[in-house]
């Protein structure tokens, strides 16, 4: 039951933000407005493991305020999971375990840390108006580059104190929504103690007059620096470009120092900057190839639809050769050919789509954009064997493997995980045993066991995802105790999908 609300959940996630939906550590990021504070960064740098078998560990607090941590777009109901969720684990805990399992995670493990993150729970029991938990949740969503999920959390929350109108600052920049945050600012200054952003929403409203004002007070006084003078210079008077220096590029600049860039007509690459970034790239004066690198990008991190990337991916023929003019084409005939409903077609195209897919680590987003299509379509070699892996990485993983007849130890073992009883089939390597050995297990594994009994539920679950993305890439040991784990807690689903997603993915290389 809780498998099936979470997998509802997973996919209510897309109609909650519009196009976007539900990976450098998570609760610190440095290139916010310099007004952010990196208080998170260091409880991260400072934090000490949780010992699970040790009663002690966790202190129990009574909640005496509001929340913000308790705020969520997905409700109880359609999640599955506790509203205590969270049980004794304190905020700085659950914040570092957010930063450590934000990267590098499977599909359905990103999956799930969307869910978490998104997710209407009780506050952990050391929340207080500040939410601590809140702020990190909202800085993972934006790392992950979901900002239109991050922007609608902080909305939902009341955007009433600095820390939270810093956050909602930036990814209003980053989704070309400012003109609202710069209204706010501009009535309660107080909220966000940054002339730059001052001076910017100034002349946003078209009052260049007083922007440039503040732009001398501010650089008299020193607490302007130089090199935020000369772009605010620059941005408030545009004929200064042709005999002005060029402007220094920043390593990592802020969202508003992209934007600004951006609006006095030298707009960075997105490519070398953080993945929320890439979302700038997805509006529509924006240039295709770019539009699709940055889809790409957070495709990767589950951070839009995938339908967004089909769109972009067939808009128009390939204008070149090469890298995304590759994937492209590759795309746009196999697409072609699964519109046709021609096996023929789709035999030939099926393999180059999916080599191109597994550049990017994009497979699974084949899967959810195809797999109902190919079911049951009699394809030839190698295809055929491409189409089941498809499949297998599909929620109708289960449904394919009843209708496919294995064609060695490899397929055998994949359908059997499909089916949750790996442990009678023989496992054709390592990786294999190991998942095996996990399916075998009856009860959470002795490293996490401490948590499920004390109802820490929402930790034993990012432990173990963190547990899941060790064991990918080579500890056999996590792999077993993260798949042990799922199952013990109800998540028979998950369980299975991350290990047929280790089998099919391979990213031990």
């Amino acid at each position: 039951m809780l498998a099936r609300l979470l997998t509802n959940a997973i996919a209510a996630i897309a109609l909650c933000c519009g196009s976007a939906w539900a990976q450098m550590p998570l609760s610190a990021i440095d290139w916010l407005s310099e007004t952010l504070t990196n208080e998170a960064s260091e409880l991260s740098a400072e934090r000490t493991p949780i010992d699970a078998s040790d009663p002690e560990a966790i202190s129990v607090t009574p909640i005496t305020a509001v929340t913000p941590d308790s705020v969520g777009l997905l409700p109880s109901g359609a999640t599955g999971l506790p509203m205590r969720l969270w049980g004794s684990t304190d905020s700085s805990e659950i914040a570092a375990l957010l930063a450590e399992a934000g990267h590098g995670l499977l599909p359905s493990m990103q999956k799930l840390l969307f869910v978490l993150l998104l997710a209407e729970v009780d506050p952990p029991t050391d929340g207080d108006a500040e939410g601590q938990l809140f702020l990190a949740r909202i800085d993972a969503l934006i790392e992950l580059g979901a900002v239109e999920q991050a922007q609608a959390l902080l909305e939902r929350a009341g955007i009433n104190d600095t820390e939270r109108f810093r956050r909602w600052f930036d990814v209003s920049l980053l989704t070309g929504t400012e003109r609202a945050t710069c209204a706010r600012l501009l009535r309660t200054p107080d909220l966000l103690g940054s002339l730059p952003a001052r001076i910017f929403c100034l002349a946003r409203h078209g009052d260049w007059n007083t922007a440039s004002l503040t732009l001398e007070a501010g650089t008299a006084l020193g607490e302007i620096d130089e090199a935020e003078a000369a772009l605010l210079t620059r941005f408030l008077n545009p004929e200064l470009d042709d005999d002005a220096e060029p402007l220094s590029v920043p390593m990592r600049p802020s969202p508003l120092e992209f934007r600004i860039y951006e609006a006095i007509g030298e707009p960075l690459p997105t490519t070398t900057l953080p993945r929320a970034f890439a979302q700038s790239d997805l509006r529509s004066n924006v240039g295709w190839k770019a539009q699709i690198e940055a889809a790409e990008r957070l495709a990767q991190s589950g951070a839009v639809s995938p339908n967004l990337l089909l769109g972009l991916y067939t808009k128009q023929r390939p204008a070149a050769s090469g890298g995304v003019w590759n994937r492209s084409a590759a795309i746009r005939e196999f697409d072609a050919a699964v519109r046709d409903r021609n096996p023929v077609r789709i035999s030939e195209s099926l393999p180059d789509a999916w080599q191109e897919m597994q550049h990017l680590g994009l497979e699974a987003v084949l899967a959810e954009l195809y797999a109902e299509d190919i079911r049951g379509l009699e394809l030839e070699m190698p295809a055929k064997s491409i189409a089941y892996r498809i499949m297998l990485l599909s929620r109708e993983y289960e449904t394919a493997s009843e209708a496919h007849a294995p064609v060695d130890d490899e397929e055998r073992f994949m359908k059997a995980v499909s089916m949750g009883s790996p442990a009678g089939v023989k496992a054709p390597n390592d990786v294999a045993r190991a998942i095996a050995e996990g399916f075998r297990a009856v009860d959470a594994p002795g490293s996490l066991a401490g948590l499920v009994r004390r109802g820490d539920l929402g930790a034993a679950i990012l432990l173990a995802a963190i547990k899941m993305r060790d064991g990918e890439t080579g500890d056999l040991g996590s792999l077993t105790e993260a798949i042990a784990l799922f199952r013990a807690v109800g998540l028979e689903e998950v369980a299975r999908r991350a290990a047929l997603e280790t089998l099919i993915l391979d990213r031990r290389a």
